[in-house]
């Protein structure tokens, strides 16, 4: 049963603002305390907290619901794994890969979790270490912030020394999609080399360099030509952004035992590291960033099991090329109704 709701809300969109009205009707009903999480404004200085914060301010809730789109559900997110707290995404945005549940059937949806009923989809997610802790300068802050709206505090330091770098100050954050490297401004490149578990692999100047987690490799690592990742496999992703040399193509690692450094070069310009799309820290020359798998996942309430490669195939219209289309057309499923033969049905997935 649900104990506790804390919810997050795209405050700019009227369907959201409707739809989250409807969710705290449903707690009332049910006699489940909630409370708003990640709300800009409440604070004189217009500042955000941390995850620890935010879900203490919440009453630490078991049950994040996010309403809005992939945006909003990386906004719970970012508060649910400070706590290990189910999350659970109510989808009026516009494109919807992480939110699942539309607006019309967040009733059921929230039964459906109260009852024990959801699945419970956990997803890798990423975190870092760095040569030194995660700060925006003074002198960049308004620059930096224009426009976006309040910035996230800088990352905390976990537990250690941050004068002694060994393997690096431990950054209590974490990414479900992304972390990225970016210049910031736009005459000057980001110049850093690029390590896989501790190995020099190559030098990059470029406009930006993701490392993305599998469940991330549809949002920015995508649209920078990145591959598709199946969500299922624990993969980094790393996708160089209009890189100035020939190699421009991305890697895909195993999460399990790699990692990937940058150092920023000397003559680099400034580089900015954002998390999930929001900017955490400004890197100098010489300090180094190290991103690998976070200890901990994500985890998000299903309805069902997820149909990736039918989201992705839905959201591109990959089935509607009308070039294709033209020539001919094929079933939905191909499925001969007969007994997996043996050669599928071991080791495959259909293996009972």
């Amino acid at each position: 049963m649900i104990g506790r709701i804390g919810l997050v809300v795209h405050g700019g969109r009227p369907a959201a603002v409707s739809a989250a009205d409807e969710v705290r009707q449903w707690a009332q009903r049910h006699e489940v305390p909630w409370g708003d999480i990640d709300v800009w404004d409440s604070t004189p200085d217009n500042a955000r907290r941390s995850g620890v914060d935010e879900a203490a301010r919440a009453g630490n809730p078991d049950l994040i619901v996010t309403v809005g789109g992939d945006g909003t559900f990386l906004r719970g997110v970012r508060v649910a794994m400070a706590i290990d707290a189910l999350v659970l995404g109510i989808d009026t945005g516009r494109v919807g890969f992480l939110t699942e549940v539309e607006a019309g059937e967040l009733v059921g949806a929230l039964d459906a979790v109260h009852a024990g009923h959801a699945t419970v989809d956990e997803r890798l997610a990423l975190t870092m270490r760095a040569s030194r802790p995660l700060r925006i300068p003074a002198d960049m802050e308004s620059y930096l912030s224009s426009g976006h709206g309040p910035p996230l505090p800088p990352p905390e330091a976990r537990v250690t020394d941050a004068e002694q770098v060994g393997w690096g100050v431990p950054l209590d954050v974490v990414a479900l999609n992304d972390v990225v490297f970016e210049k910031v401004v736009r005459s000057r490149q980001a110049s850093l080399a690029v390590y896989v578990s501790g190995r020099l692999f190559a030098y990059y100047s470029a406009d930006a360099l993701i490392v993305a987690s599998s469940t991330g490799s549809t949002a920015y690592s995508f649209a920078a030509g990145g591959p598709v990742v199946s969500p299922h496999v624990d993969a980094l992703v790393f996708t160089p952004v209009a890189p100035h040399m020939a190699f421009n193509r991305s890697l895909i690692l195993n999460a399990h035992d790699q990692r990937v450094g940058v150092i920023v070069l000397e003559r680099s310009g400034r580089v900015g590291v954002s998390v999930d799309g929001q900017l955490r820290g400004v890197l100098e020359s010489g300090d180094w960033v190290s991103v690998y798998a976070a200890a901990r996942r994500a985890r998000l309430a299903r309805m069902a099991d997820v149909d990736f490669l039918g989201r992705v195939r839905d959201r591109f219209g990959l089935a509607d090329a009308a070039a294709a289309v033209a020539d001919g057309s094929a079933p939905q499923v191909y499925s001969p109704g007969q007994p997996l033969p043996p050669d599928l049905a071991h080791p495959g997935p259909w293996s009972p």
